[in-house]
């Protein structure tokens, strides 16, 4: 039986698109609503799609509705399919080999917590060749606010194998601040890695319950989630 849940997040964990998904917010943007936007002062890592979707409207003076939003949703997915192949991306280092020790586990569920729209995560994944880890998760479509994702995920974990994963059990591992609260606010275990835009300090300061510069050293993750090597 699952009684393992461990949820990654997407850009600056599992890889780097090389700038495509920003370029796509910006394209998208402008292509749809026709005025300039280069996303200065917009809150971009770890913040959802969702969430800034509605920064981007606050600063132009738009209205946060369905119609606005799913446009730009639109014009980003539609740019991000276009930039991905174009961009120098990649897997970071120690992912795959993570998430094959963590996939032949018969009590360990993959899932995702990420604050892509789920087409921009399939994108990102599929293009990259790690998507067949991830048959669940929690994205942006769900909720704009970070911290409310993790119910998602745990419900949909929950559903798809018909066992309740307690807390204790589900660890979220991201690159940001915002992983390590997403993960506190419904009371999983937040495993920090510095691949991202914040370094091992300042990711150190919010308390994560294991920090690492990066996933390379499985046997060390796995320990971190009461996994042996």
């Amino acid at each position: 039986m699952k009684n393992t849940l461990v949820l990654f997040d997407i850009d600056g964990t599992i890889l780097t698109s090389g700038g495509a998904g920003e370029y796509a917010l910006r394209l998208g943007f402008e292509e749809e609503f026709s005025l300039h936007e280069d996303l200065s002062g917009i809150e971009i890592s770890g913040r959802t799609d969702s969430g800034i979707a509605r920064q981007v409207f606050a600063k132009h003076g738009l209205a946060v509705s369905e119609e606005n939003l799913q446009r730009y949703f639109r014009g980003y997915l539609r740019h991000l399919q276009q930039q991905i192949p174009l961009r120098v991306g990649r897997v970071l280092p120690g992912v795959v080999r993570l998430l094959e020790a963590l996939a032949v586990r018969q009590h360990v569920s993959l899932g995702l917590l990420t604050g892509n729209l789920e087409r921009g995560a399939r994108i990102k994944l599929q293009h990259y060749g790690v998507d067949k880890h991830f048959k669940f998760g929690a994205f942006a479509d769900d909720h704009h606010d970070r911290n409310a994702l993790g119910e998602f995920a745990l419900k949909r974990g929950n559903e798809l194998h018909s066992v309740a994963f307690a807390s204790e059990r589900t660890y979220v591992i991201g690159d940001t601040p915002h992983d390590i609260s997403c993960a506190r606010a419904f009371g999983a275990r937040a495993i920090a890695v510095a691949t991202g835009s914040f370094t091992v300090e300042q990711l150190a300061f919010h308390e994560p319950d294991a920090l690492f510069v990066d996933l390379d050293d499985t046997a060390s993750v796995l320990r971190a989630m009461g996994e042996s090597a």
